[in-house]
């Protein structure tokens, strides 16, 4: 073979070293920018990902795996309604009551302003109607299932609570005189305690007074939505607006009003409102941030099994990609260890061709 074919050949190899240099130098490079580089880049990519899969979580898809998944939660919650009727059931303890208190305890006895049916309608089932609502658009099992079982622990937690302070309190309501003497004629025991000739279930309310019940469920229910709401529409978002402060005002101020008119309508002391209100919203946030991140979080505007699902889907992805790139790479080094084998071959195919052809010169040379 004539030596400007084995230049050929040669030159030929010495581009495909300096290829393969190229793609190995343009691995490393590739390695040098990476998403800790780029942390805002990096934050919308993730963020864009994110909205685009609230979609496939949907009731139908996801909804029996995560009911399943807290059943344990759903029959703590059944316990607890069975826990509340037998707190209401039971007697409160009966105060000791004397003349000289009953000047505090005489305000006329009026209806409930807001009535106890109401309480659950606005309390429950309008924020579960807007957790629909909000399901409908966005499309996400997690936050759906998870906002009603956050809210229904935080009413019913703080319905238990609420009733087994009652009946250990057992403070007398402000129009307790007229529960106790419908009439208007007082007697006392030789003690001085109220010796109560009315009915017996208006005296049984009657020392119901600490804290107050409409006032905890009000702000258990509506102190959930409003931080509910602050998170999905992004109140702290640092952008300053006021008109989203105003959003989740809203649900507080109609608890606040409650409250309000159970002062007025003399079922309560102020200091029974101040207590009702105070306890169903900090069993709210805690039942709250059982399940969402703090309003303020970045990623408040979800549930936090929506995020950790996400980052198990996205790290099986990496594992597989990561299985499929090892995968392709053995090959590539399988293909070029075929040719190097064929070259080397060819190479010695080629040399031994040229020494066979100079001995045969050699030998008709010598006959000649």
């Amino acid at each position: 073979m004539p030596w400007w074919d084995l230049g050929s050949l040669s030159w030929f190899r010495i581009f495909r070293e300096v290829s393969s240099r190229r793609s190995e130098i343009s691995v490393v490079t590739s390695g040098w920018f990476s998403s800790d580089d780029c942390p805002l880049i990096e934050q919308k990519n993730k963020e864009r990902m994110r909205e685009v899969q609230l979609g496939s979580h949907t009731v139908k898809s996801h909804g029996f795996t995560v009911a399943r998944t807290h059943l344990h939660d759903w029959l703590i919650l059944v316990l607890l309604m069975l826990i509340e009727i037998i707190l209401y059931a039971i007697h409160p303890f009966y105060r000791f009551v004397g003349k000289d208190m009953m000047n505090d305890l005489k305000y006329p006895l009026k209806s409930n302003t807001v009535p106890v049916w109401a309480v659950p309608v606005y309390s429950v089932l309008l924020p579960i109607v807007i957790f629909l609502v909000i399901y409908f658009r966005r499309r996400d099992v997690y936050d759906l299932h998870h906002a009603i079982l956050g809210l229904l622990f935080s009413v019913l937690v703080t319905a238990v609570i609420t009733d087994a302070i009652k009946n250990a309190v057992g403070r007398p309501r402000p129009d307790f005189f007229w529960r106790c003497f419908p009439d208007g004629k007082d007697v006392y025991d030789t003690l001085g305690n109220v010796i109560c000739h009315g009915e017996k279930n208006v005296i049984k309310e009657g020392h119901k007074s600490f804290p107050s019940g409409h006032t905890s469920w009000s702000f258990a229910g509506l102190g959930f939505l409003s931080l509910y709401l602050s998170g999905k529409i992004k109140v702290f978002d640092r952008r300053g607006h006021i008109a989203k402060l105003c959003i989740i005002f809203f649900p507080l101020l109609f608890a606040t009003l409650v409250g309000i008119s159970r002062v007025d309508d003399y079922w309560h002391h102020w200091q029974d409102v101040f207590a009702g209100g105070l306890l169903g919203l900090t069993v709210a946030t805690f039942c709250y941030l059982q399940f969402f991140a703090p309003p303020y979080h970045p990623e408040g505007w979800g549930p936090y099994a929506y995020f950790r699902v996400l980052e198990e889907s996205h790290g099986r992805t990496q594992a597989a990609n990561a299985v499929n790139a090892g995968n392709v790479q053995a090959m590539e080094v399988q293909v070029d260890n075929e040719q190097d084998e064929r070259s080397i071959q060819g190479c010695i195919g080629i040399s031994l061709a040229h020494n066979s052809s100079s001995k045969l010169e050699e030998i008709e040379s010598g006959r000649t």
